[in-house]
């Protein structure tokens, strides 16, 4: 009788080659996760730093956003002054 020794995702199969059967098996060693969990939290500190340094410039953009309308206003409004009054060129007058 013949036996083949599988390994497949860390658990053994002891297979007989003649049936085709699995004819004992052994699970998985049981792994800690202490390492993943670390740095599971590591990574979720991270993400937060990230999230909160993100939602302080965006409320920074929001403090500021009323002031742009009335900045670019005035700004247009100075340059206009500077700038002589000529009729607008129509269509008509091009020919």
């Amino acid at each position: 009788m013949r036996r083949l020794f599988v390994r497949a995702v860390s658990a053994r199969l002891k297979i007989d080659a003649t049936l085709g059967r699995v004819v004992s098996h052994q699970a998985p060693p049981k792994r800690t996760k202490a390492r993943d969990l670390e740095r599971a939290r590591a990574l979720l500190e991270k993400e937060a730093a990230q999230r909160e340094a993100h939602f302080r410039h965006r409320a920074e953009e929001e403090k500021i956003k009323p002031q742009l309308p009335q900045r670019k206003f005035e700004e247009a409004l100075a340059k206009s002054k500077d700038e002589p009054l000529t009729p607008p060129i129509r269509d008509i007058d091009l020919d």
